[in-house]
């Protein structure tokens, strides 16, 4: 028999984030088979134990998968301590529970998946699925294909050094390297290039560049896998096409 925390299996039914689930739970706001339980860590048999919220038996969320277009100075997270905006403020009042699947750092913008499928958006994000994440990239520098083979090829953020090719090394968290790279455009101060990761390292364009003493003006993420930004105007929010969610559970076989 499958068990999990209940604040847990709130969380994964949908109806809120696991922070706001322990909240309610330690409120003492949620009963399980019909007594008050104030542990977020109650094993609950999912499936067969009755979960009530402020009275309401818990039933299972539609499955809602969203695509925003995230503008600049925008975190993705459900709070900040900071007090600064989230993507949440762009949400409709009425708009089911959904966690962001990964981030984009607050300078960094376009497309951002969100979802109350827990297991869904965890597979998106996952490395193991190699599913790729374009990104147009405005960097104050003439790129050239020197660039280009060196971005590739990958380097040593802790020594600056070129990464040496062994998978060990290819692997480790200071090995930054790109699957992809080719240049959009070339002005008379700055270019544009078009970069494709299949790997999910915390902020790892701007590390790489930085590593090669490389400033990032705009970051702009336009796919995930078959999925494109196409012309979502800037902090508007969709959902999913049934073809769209198809082609990304395509990607992920």
């Amino acid at each position: 028999m499958h068990r999990t925390g209940l604040a847990r299996a709130l969380s994964k039914s949908g109806y809120c984030s696991r922070s706001s689930a322990n909240k309610l739970i330690l409120d003492g706001r949620v009963r399980l088979n019909g007594r008050v339980v104030r542990d977020p860590e109650k094993p609950v048999r999912r499936g067969q134990d009755l979960i009530a919220v402020d009275g309401q038996r818990l039933a299972a969320a539609k499955k809602v998968y969203l695509v925003m277009n995230k503008p600049r100075g925008i975190v993705t997270t459900a709070l900040d301590e900071k007090g600064r905006d989230t993507v949440y403020s762009l949400l409709p009042e009425s708009q089911l529970w959904v966690a962001p699947v990964g981030r984009l750092d607050k300078a960094s913008e376009g497309l951002l998946l969100l979802t109350n499928d827990s297991e869904w958006g965890a597979r998106i994000a996952s490395p193991e699925m190699h599913v790729e994440k374009t990104y147009h990239v405005q960097i104050a520098a003439m790129a050239d294909e020197a660039l280009i083979r060196r971005l590739t090829a990958g380097v040593n953020a802790a020594s600056g050094d070129r990464a040496t090719g062994s998978s060990g090394d290819l692997k480790s968290a200071d090995c930054l390297r790109v699957k992809r790279a080719a240049i959009v455009r070339v002005g008379k101060k700055n270019s544009w290039l078009e970069i494709v990761l299949d790997e999910g390292k915390n902020r790892q364009i701007r590390r790489l560049l930085a590593t090669l003493g490389i400033e990032v003006l705009r970051l702009i993420r336009i796919a995930i896998g078959p999925l494109r930004l196409g012309d979502l105007p800037k902090g508007k929010v969709r959902e999913l096409t049934q073809e769209e969610k198809a082609a990304l559970d395509q990607a992920m076989l």
